[in-house]
């Protein structure tokens, strides 16, 4: 065999994978070696979603058998699902739930967008971080801290909600004991919370369009808002896509912190929803397999949702989370 054939039949069965260090194994070796640091940090969150997120998956089966201190526990079907959906509460909590769930989804995800977009028209770099600053605060407080702000801000005897209403003429009401209200209040707090620091995955895809479409819009005469109409939205669509249908398999998570500390009895009947059903059932009455069956019967709702998100936006958009 001459030098040109040798040569040929190396090549060929390098291209294989024949050759020490070219196959698939060796390749992904070469590759966690080279990024090791980013699979280190990786790493914390790896062990978080495994401990707290698939290790307590193989508990669920405690929905289908009756729960003992003592002893294995005994196999017991549906039981605890019939139990549930004859329940006039669970029908209760599940309706205020979903309510209070459509509420902040129409009137909570949007708003972290139009953050994004009035943020990213701040031209003054001073007032552009002093305004960021302002809005990501209070993602870092707790709901305790928070529901103890608006409890005294909505006060009706020293509250600055009350303040100003009798400043303007007007009886003063207090918010947080009308159950008329209280839903309204879940979504105003939810939005001072959350509305500055979600708007900073929409600034990420703001940042990452390309500045040669802005220059073509300009070019043809397009004003601020037509840039921000015809440029701007649609370059983010995608991660507005991503982002809703993650959201939709949390549809159910109504916010156990956030009506746990603002709940009283004036309005509990009324915001009243399935994490804190599973509260009280599961810790404070000790029936751990009947709150495992209404965790499980949630869980299997936003699975169905998150799948029921991606088809519509693949449908409509053409995006979706695969």
């Amino acid at each position: 065999m001459g030098l040109v054939d040798q040569s040929n039949t190396l090549h060929s069965s390098s291209k294989a994978g024949n050759v020490p260090g070219t196959g698939l194994f060796s390749r992904l070796s070469r590759g966690v070696g080279h990024f090791w640091p980013y699979y280190v940090m990786l790493l914390p969150g790896i062990v978080y979603f495994v401990v707290y997120h698939y290790l307590p998956m193989w508990q669920a089966q405690l929905a289908f058998q009756d729960f003992r201190i003592i002893g294995p526990p005994v196999w017991a079907g549906f039981k605890h699902f019939a139990i549930i959906f004859a329940s006039p509460i669970f029908y209760q909590v599940l309706w205020n739930t979903l309510i209070i769930s459509f509420m902040k989804l129409v009137f909570v995800f949007p708003v972290a967008i139009i953050v994004a977009l009035l943020l990213n028209e701040v031209r003054s770099g001073p007032l552009r971080k002093f305004i960021q600053s302002a809005i990501y605060l209070p993602h870092f407080l707790s709901w305790v801290v928070i529901a103890s702000i608006f409890i005294a801000a909505l006060s009706p005897s020293d509250g600055a909600v009350a303040s100003i209403s009798q400043f303007f003429g007007l009886k003063p009401v207090n918010f947080m004991t009308d159950s008329g209200a209280i839903r309204w209040v879940l979504v105003i707090s939810e939005n001072w919370r959350s509305a500055g620091w979600d708007s900073l995955l929409y600034l990420a895809a703001i940042i990452a369009i390309d500045q040669s479409l802005y220059e073509a819009a300009e070019i043809d005469g397009a004003s601020r808002w037509q840039k921000v109409w015809h440029v701007t939205i649609p370059g983010i669509v995608p991660t507005i896509a991503t982002l809703f249908i993650l959201n939709m398999g949390l549809f159910l998570n109504a916010g156990f912190d956030q009506v746990f500390n603002m709940s009283n009895d004036a309005v509990r009947s009324q915001i009243d929803i399935i994490d804190t059903y599973v509260y009280r059932i599961g810790l404070q009455t000790g029936e751990y397999s009947l709150a495992t069956a209404v965790g499980l019967f949630k869980g299997l709702i936003g699975m169905i949702m998150i799948l029921m998100a991606h088809f519509i936006s693949k449908r409509l958009t053409d995006k979706g989370v695969w």
